[in-house]
């Protein structure tokens, strides 16, 4: 019976998870947004609701007087209206101020502005309204239930039906009335709403103004229940976005039930460590959404995005660093000579802001390299932090080694964190990272089983009996320990950069633009991932490390989750995607230099914050690659126009030789023979109860050029994708004789396949000569790496051969829709396939532009490449092909040579529309 008393007793939480998830159903429904700001609406409302029922009306508005007498004490339902009407014209005013410019901005810029909000929200009314706790009377009555032994409290069910009869009623209005007709229009497609004569933007406004008003509504009513103070609401968020996750962020009722359940769960989670000596004796309950997010996103996902499910994250470009020794010796000598002149308080800033820097290098390398949305960077460096007093004391690890161990425990946990990862993708995996943050704070940082009380202590650094500590008293701190930060910062930032020049940092930036692209290049994403998430683990170790050196005692506060969140958020404000914007964003850091010259100013800790979250919203919404940003694209150009190289030296105009061609791609010197490159055997693919190709049968000798033709939707691109591994099939596919049966996309590219995408599917990011070298990745894993020299010449040779050279250093989205098609052909060429699949190359090109790419290919068949070629510019296909397969309804209909297929009725009837006829 005890059991069932604690599942009902966590309904109170659960309504609210479950009524924040409601909240986060109908704004990313009606705009797109993960509203990472609904608990700090929530907060918001009842602080409102909590003030009027006294007689005030609390002023969030800075400048203004903290509260306004409003006279007697308000009764429940004024109070109440009052409180929801604000919180409705709070989300009016943040969808017209900051999501609706944000409209057609990626899902992150959108939901790292709500994290903006949330930031500055919380932190205003913090700062407004204090953070002790307030006392709100019960709205609900307070009974106590009896049922034999079992006791139930009365408000927690009110509450929870409360929520489970607003979600029904709000279930009804979208399935019955216009209103929710034209929501699920708009949430459908935005251009038939507007054909239909329905304004998205009017939907989304009243949808934000609904979900605030939700949001309101359940601080309110868990205001009586639980503390009234900024940090308890901040808990709410991972609950609610866990059950809306459950709810596939579409379904209301699903949504407040999973919500319900959570609530539930975390109580009995919380009951059975009284029971059980082994459990825990704190974190259990944050377990429970993070375990339930897991569950559900890992079962759901797919290792590889499928066509058209393609996610676009754009964070900015991650320049090429040019010049990185000469710019490190500048800064250091600068920062070395800061160190020394500044006075203590602004010494202490400073150093905090280098040891901020190095944790915020690995949101670099996570987030802006790799693509991966980590919000749990900080809590990472915690781990360190916590594990160097042990590591020196219990396991005798002297410095500098302890630091270094301690960071290798940190990457084992980033490696844990990046599992999801390898399944999930975009906003979810900022999620999964923020639940694990919340987690790991509560089951280590702030559990009493691990942590004293009073915190851990820190030996400080010493090597040979030399004295490397921060100091104490008057010593405090110390020049010597700020020179070893710096030292730190320099190894990193440098490493860092050599990590964005090489091959692995070019492979991170595919992966981060187009996964499915960057597998069909060779790369291995899994790897890719998993490096990333393990060298920016490391990294954050090394923070922390020293973070914890500087501090001397550690306590939870140090590494919170809402402290990692403010992290990413100053690294974003600053440019994530850049080694300057890492180190910037640590001098942004809270307790870094800024804040130390802004509390001079008399800007306390919370106005700091308010302020960054504003700042941050603003770089979103204008500036999305950060502060640094258009300072770096800036002197970009400038060196461009002195004639300084921003990339890789370009080629020639002339194309190569054709021994330099037959050298970079020969696999036959003879040309065509006999013998079968490429074998697909009773290939079929089906999509639910749609059969998309039935046993397709290709068999194409080495050396040759065969088309593969048929109508808009005949199969052709899904015959490519199942032959890559894209796609789920039966049949067969042998390379060369070696069945590629089971083997993963990158697998079949480095064996010797290329491919190309109809949507063409580059690295925006990245410059011309940069999206190709990420295309040798199946060379160098095919001949155990190669020399650095040995792979410029190839690409160089590769731009040269498609007229593209001069294009080298420029970024593919300044090009045509030609060029980029070219370019993309080049990457295929750059991983020296056997058999090369190019998906509609001509795609973009003219006539003229078709008949010089079909010259450029054939020396490259003549070479002993196979290439299997779609392309709808008959001409083209007719011309250059030795063989044409027709499909139509996913069936092979004809094959042949050009003047066969020409004169074929059933191609002519399937194909080009009985009595049309091929130019010849």
């Amino acid at each position: 019976m005890q059991h069932s008393a604690f599942l009902l007793l966590g309904l109170g939480n659960g309504a609210v998870f479950g009524a924040l998830a409601l909240a986060l159903v109908l704004t990313y429904r009606s705009s797109g947004v993960m509203n990472f700001a609904s608990a700090a609406i929530a907060l918001f409302s009842a602080y409102m609701y909590a003030n009027l029922r006294q007689g005030d009306l609390l002023v969030p508005i800075p400048g203004l007087p903290r509260r306004i007498d409003v006279g007697d004490p308000m009764g429940m339902w004024p109070a109440l209206i009052i409180s929801l009407l604000l919180a409705m014209l709070l989300g009016l005013l943040l969808y017209l101020l900051v999501f609706r410019p944000l409209r057609s901005s990626p899902l992150v810029a959108r939901a790292t502005a709500a994290l903006g909000i949330s930031l500055a929200m919380t932190a205003l009314m913090a700062e407004r309204a204090g953070t002790v706790s307030v006392i709100v009377e019960p709205i609900f009555p307070m009974d106590l239930w009896q049922s034999g032994s079992l006791s139930i409290s009365a408000d927690r069910v009110y509450f929870a039906l409360t929520i489970l009869v607003l979600a029904v009623l709000l279930t009804l209005s979208f399935r019955f009335t216009r209103f929710g007709l034209a929501t699920r229009a708009a949430a459908e497609t935005e251009r038939g709403a507007y054909v239909s004569g329905i304004s998205p933007d009017r939907i989304a406004a009243y949808n934000w103004m609904l979900s605030s008003a939700v949001a309101g509504l359940a601080g309110i009513l868990i205001a009586p229940i639980v503390p009234l103070q900024p940090i308890a609401y901040t808990l709410f968020i991972v609950p609610g976005l866990a059950a809306a996750i459950v709810a596939r962020f579409e379904y209301v009722i699903v949504a407040v039930v999973a919500g319900l359940a959570i609530g539930a769960l975390q109580s009995e989670a919380q009951y059975l460590v009284t029971l059980h000596d082994w459990l825990p004796s704190a974190g259990l309950p944050e377990l429970v959404p993070l375990a339930l997010i897991l569950i559900v996103l890992l079962v759901r996902a797919k290792p590889l995005p499928s066509r058209g499910e393609i996610i676009l994250q754009t964070l900015g470009r991650a320049h090429r660093p040019q010049y990185v020794y000469s710019t490190a010796a500048v800064a250091t000598a600068l920062a070395a000579v800061a160190i020394i002149v500044l006075d203590d308080r602004f010494r202490t800033g400073l150093i905090v802001s280098l040891i901020m820097a190095i944790i915020a290098l690995s949101t670099v390398v996570v987030t802006g390299y790799a693509g991966q949305i980590s919000l749990a960077q900080l809590t990472i460096a915690g781990v360190a932090g916590f594990l160097i007093g042990p590591i020196t004391n219990s396991l005798h690890i002297p410095f500098p080694f302890a630091p270094l161990v301690a960071a290798l425990f940190a990457a084992a946990l980033g490696v844990a964190i990046g599992l999801p990862a390898l399944r999930i993708r975009g906003l979810f995996v900022a999620v999964v990272t923020l639940a694990m943050a919340f987690a790991v704070e509560a089951l280590w940082f702030r559990n009493t089983d691990f942590v004293s009380p009073s915190g851990e202590q820190i030996p400080k650094p010493e090597i040979f009996g030399w004295d490397l500590g921060i100091g104490q008293g008057i010593a405090y701190p110390r020049v010597t320990f700020g020179l070893l930060c710096l030292f730190v910062l320099v190894v990193v930032a440098i490493g860092v950069a050599m990590l964005r020049r090489s091959r692995l940092g070019s492979e991170m930036l595919a992966v981060r633009a187009n996964e499915r692209s960057a597998a069909a290049a060779g790369v291995s994403v899994i790897r890719v991932k998993i490096l990333a998430f393990a060298i920016g683990a490391f990294i954050a170790g090394l923070g922390g490390a020293m973070l914890a050196y500087q501090q001397q005692t550690i306590t939870s506060d140090s590494f919170a989750a809402m402290a990692s969140l403010g992290l990413f958020a100053t690294v974003y404000l600053a440019g994530a995607t850049s080694i300057a914007g890492g180190i910037l964003g640590g001098f942004l850091a809270a307790s870094g230099l800024l804040f130390i010259i802004t509390d001079e100013l008399g800007l306390t800790g919370n106005w700091f914050t308010v302020i960054s979250g504003i700042l941050l919203i603003i770089t979103v919404i204008f500036n999305p690659e950060g502060i640094v940003g258009p300072a770096q694209t800036s002197l970009a150009r400038f060196r461009a126009g002195r004639g300084r190289p921003v990339g890789p030296k370009a080629g020639g105009e002339n194309a190569p030789s054709a021994e330099r061609t037959v050298e970079l791609f020969g696999h036959n010197l003879g040309g065509s023979t006999d013998e079968v490159a490429l074998r697909v055997g009773g290939l079929s693919v089906h999509y639910g109860g749609v059969q998309a190709v039935n046993n397709v049968d290709l068999a194409l000798t080495k050396g040759s050029l065969v088309g593969l033709i048929g109508p808009n939707g005949a199969g052709k691109t899904t015959v490519m994708d199942a032959i890559c591994g894209f796609a789920n099939a039966s049949g067969e596919v042998e390379l060369e004789g070696r069945s590629l049966a089971n083997l993963p996309p990158h697998k079949r590219i480095r064996a010797g396949l290329g491919r190309t995408f109809q949507a063409i599917e580059l690295y925006d990011d990245l410059s011309v000569y940069e999206n190709v070298k990420v295309g040798r990745t199946a060379t160098a894993a095919r001949t155990s790496g190669i020399r650095v020299g040995h792979d410029r010449g190839a690409v160089e040779t590769i731009l040269e051969l498609l007229g593209i050279a001069e294009f080298s250093p420029r970024p593919v989205a300044e090009l045509s829709q030609g060029q980029r098609q070219l370019v993309s052909i080049a990457r295929a060429l750059a991983g020296s396939p056997s058999v090369l699949l190019l998906d509609e190359p001509a795609g973009g090109l003219d006539s003229s532009e078709s008949r010089w790419l079909g010259e450029r290919l054939r020396p490259i068949v003549d070479s002993g490449v196979t290439i299997l070629l779609v392309d709808h510019d008959m001409d083209l296909v007719l011309t250059i092909c030795d063989t044409i397969h027709v499909l139509n309804f996913g069936e092979v209909i004809a094959s042949g040579t050009p003047a066969q297929i020409r004169a074929n009725s059933l191609v002519t009837q399937a194909y080009l529309g009985g009595e049309a006829k091929v130019n010849g």
